[in-house]
C-alpha cells in the first residue's frame, strides 16, 4: 500500500481506506477497480441529511434570511459574525444553495429559489459570452481610453449604466451603479426608452449629485445612447462605451441588473412606479457586500460625500 501511495502521490491511509471500503470477502483478496467504482457510486446515492436540515433553528434562520432576499453568501457571513460560538452554524454558501436546490433532506422548499438573484428553479450553465451578438455600434469613445484610475475603484463618481427592457420593448428601467461603493440608482422609464428620454432621465438623476461624484459613465453600445454627446458635459472625465458583446467590461452594472429580481426582464416594467424603484434601490444599498468588507454601499457612498465636504470646509478655512 505504501508503494501504491508513493506512485499515485496519495497518503497510505487513502489507499488503505479505499481497500477497506470496496473489497469484500468474496472478492478473494483482489481489488476490482470497475466494481469498486460501482460500489462507490451506489453509496453516494444514499440519502443524507445536510447541515441545514440537521438543525431546525439553523434551518429557520436560513429560511428567514432567504425570504428577505439575502444571498446565500451574505447569510453565510452573517451566521459567522452573529453566532461566532456556534461552529456548527458556520456553513458555506454552497451548502445553502444545495439545501435550496435539493431540499429533500434540508427542511427547506424549492420555492425559495424565487428569492435568489437568478430566480431559476433548476440550476443551469451560463451562456457563453463569446456567442452573444452586438445590437448596436456607435462611433464613440471606447472603454480602452477610459482613465486607468477607474479600474482601481479608488474613487467615487465612476458610474456604469444600462437599461432593463420590458415586454414588447416598450417600458424600461435605467440602472446606474457606482464602481467603488456599489451604490445603485434606478430611473423610471414607463413609456419609452428613446435617446431623448434616456438623456432626460440621466440629466435629472446626475444633476442631483455634486461634481466630484460625476466623473465617468460607462455604457454599452445601445441605441438609447446615440446622442451621448449631450450628456457628456455632466461627467468631468467623459462618457465611455464597452466593446460589443462584452458585458464583463461593465461587470458592476451587470451584477446589479441580476439582483433586480423584483423587476424581471420581458415583463411590463411600467407597473413599477418611481417610488417603488426608490424603495428597491434603498433595499439594495442597505445590504452588506463582501467586496466592501461587509459594509453597505449606502454607508460608503454617504461617507465619501461627507469626507469630501469636510475636506472642502478645511481647505476654505
Amino acid at each position: 500500500m505504501r508503494e501504491i501511495s508513493r506512485r499515485l502521490g496519495r497518503a497510505p491511509s487513502t489507499i488503505s481506506r479505499e481497500l477497506r471500503r470496496n473489497m469484500r470477502r468474496h472478492d478473494r483478496g483482489k481489488y476490482d477497480a470497475v466494481l469498486a467504482h460501482a460500489r462507490s457510486r451506489e453509496k453516494a446515492r444514499r440519502d443524507r441529511v445536510g447541515r441545514v436540515g440537521q438543525d431546525p433553528v439553523l434551518r429557520d434562520l436560513v429560511q428567514e434570511k432567504l425570504t428577505q432576499d439575502w444571498s446565500p453568501e451574505q447569510i453565510s457571513f452573517w451566521l459567522r459574525e452573529t453566532h461566532p460560538q456556534k461552529k456548527s452554524w458556520h456553513v458555506c454558501h454552497e451548502t445553502i444553495y444545495q439545501a435550496v436546490y435539493w431540499p429533500r433532506n434540508s427542511g427547506l422548499t424549492r420555492k425559495l429559489t424565487t428569492h435568489l438573484r437568478t430566480r431559476r428553479p433548476p440550476r443551469k450553465r451560463r451562456r457563453r459570452p463569446d456567442v452573444r451578438t452586438p445590437r448596436f455600434i456607435a462611433p464613440a469613445t471606447l472603454i480602452d481610453h477610459r482613465p486607468a484610475v477607474v479600474e482601481e475603484r479608488s474613487r467615487l463618481g465612476d458610474w456604469e449604466g444600462d437599461l432593463i427592457i420590458g415586454s414588447k420593448t416598450r417600458s424600461a428601467i435605467g440602472t446606474l451603479v457606482d464602481r467603488k461603493s456599489g451604490y445603485v440608482l434606478l430611473r423610471h422609464l414607463p413609456d419609452t426608452h428613446s435617446a431623448l428620454e434616456v438623456n432626460r432621465a440621466l440629466t435629472a438623476t446626475m444633476s442631483q449629485l455634486p461634481a466630484h461624484q460625476r466623473r465617468t459613465l460607462t455604457w454599452d453600445q445601445g441605441s438609447e445612447m446615440s446622442s451621448h454627446e449631450k450628456i457628456t458635459p455632466l461627467f468631468s472625465d467623459g462618457v465611455f462605451f464597452a466593446h460589443p458583446g462584452k458585458p464583463r467590461q461593465r461587470g458592476s452594472n451587470e451584477n446589479v441588473n441580476g439582483l433586480l429580481e423584483w423587476t424581471p426582464k420581458h415583463s411590463d416594467l411600467s407597473v413599477h412606479s418611481a417610488e417603488t424603484l426608490s424603495t428597491i434601490a434603498a433595499k439594495l444599498n442597505d445590504r452588506p457586500w463582501k467586496r466592501l468588507n461587509w459594509v453597505t454601499p449606502a454607508q460608503l457612498f454617504v461617507c465619501g460625500l461627507e469626507s469630501h465636504e469636510q475636506a472642502g470646509v478645511a481647505t476654505t478655512a
